[in-house]
């Protein structure tokens, strides 16, 4: 659902404050050059300013205009009595966020922390507001999982105002490229690699790649996926990537399956971005009256609890999900007792072999 136009124009003018294009204690453009600015009534122009004065960005004074304030920042002065981290993910599902979730409050809980979680949805919008939300309860430190970390985030700017106010950052999963800021994350081009070079020992050589490209992991994966044929000496099919978005998940599925029963592709097996696409897309098969692996060979990525729902166990990379979080608390509890910022961590993967391959003959 997309943000009312008031809301996108108090977003642009608190990324100016932050960025000091409109400094502290001087007065931003009128009500009425900013309404031919972007082109809308007054009254959307009023609404915005008022959203800012509400956040703390400005202040209002008769006779004087809008005047950038610095109470938005007063709010991330923290009481060090209270023991406050932040934790942002995309999701609160029952797919690899629990388990580390429950690592990190493992490790939290022991040192005196509590933990403030919030989820974006995958929406920037989403990830605004979680920031905005972290902001102003004040919390001592931030971990992050990003939102579409593949492409452009209007939002850096609040990271950028987190770093300068020494609020340590760290990133899981993924990382925005365009920041320099720590992440703890798995191999994800091994991943990739390793699901396909399993394949390919397994006799596949006809092998499709189903992979979100929205974010940073989908692209390594898909890295790992062309790795893989190339060690092999093997020539991978352009048209057997199929890549998706978060929007578009279940187009890009529907489309895979009318490609198969029409016959445009024909592959032998698939290697799916995570166990979440590898369980959809089985469905799907099933549902056509197609047999995993009788019929096609498929591999997810993660070895989350999906992985093992159906009758199927599904043949997947590992991902040490709680011992993710329990390493991400750890580098936030030191980072905010020695004042020093760790480095990044890439952790180590393996191919968990199940039921979902069958071997072809040589």
């Amino acid at each position: 659902m997309a943000e009312p136009k008031y809301k996108l124009i108090a977003f642009q003018l608190k990324d100016k404050i932050i960025n000091n294009e409109y400094e502290y204690g001087k007065t931003i453009p009128s009500e009425k050059k900013l309404q031919e600015q972007y082109n809308v009534s007054r009254y959307t122009i009023r609404q915005a300013i008022d959203l800012l004065v509400q956040d703390g960005y400005i202040i209002k004074k008769k006779g004087l205009g809008s005047i950038v304030s610095d109470n938005y920042l007063k709010k991330t002065n923290h009481d060090t009595s209270t023991k406050k981290i932040g934790v942002i993910v995309t999701y609160l599902s029952d797919y690899i966020f629990p388990s580390i979730i429950r690592g990190i409050e493992k490790i939290l809980g022991a040192n005196g922390y509590s933990l403030i979680l919030a989820s974006t949805n995958n929406t920037h919008a989403g990830e605004r507001r979680c920031l905005e939300m972290m902001i102003e309860q004040g919390v001592q430190g931030l971990i992050v999982e990003p939102t579409k970390s593949n492409v452009f985030n209007p939002n850096l700017s609040f990271y950028s105002l987190l770093k300068s106010k020494e609020i340590p950052v760290l990133m899981i999963n993924a990382c925005y490229e365009e920041l320099n800021i720590p992440y703890i994350s798995i191999d994800d081009t091994k991943s990739g690699f390793l699901a396909t070079s399993y394949l390919l020992d397994e006799g596949h050589d006809d092998i499709v790649l189903i992979t979100k490209i929205d974010d940073m992991q989908g692209k390594f994966r898909m890295k790992g996926y062309i790795e893989a044929f190339e060690d092999k000496g093997t020539i991978f099919k352009g048209e057997n990537i199929f890549t998706y978005t978060t929007e578009t998940k279940d187009k890009v599925l529907d489309l895979i399956i009318k490609e198969l029963l029409n016959h445009e592709i024909n592959p032998t097996a698939f290697v799916c971005y995570n166990d979440d696409i590898a369980y959809s897309f089985i469905k799907r098969l099933k549902e056509n009256g197609k047999c995993v692996p009788d019929d096609y060979s498929v591999v997810g990525e993660d070895n989350s609890i999906l992985s093992q729902l159906e009758d199927i166990s599904l043949t997947t990379t590992s991902h040490p999900q709680e011992n993710l979080g329990v390493e991400a608390a750890r580098w936030m509890i030191k980072a905010i007792n020695s004042g020093q910022i760790g480095e990044t961590t890439i952790m180590d993967t393996e191919i968990i072999i199940r039921n979902s391959v069958k071997k072809r003959n040589a």
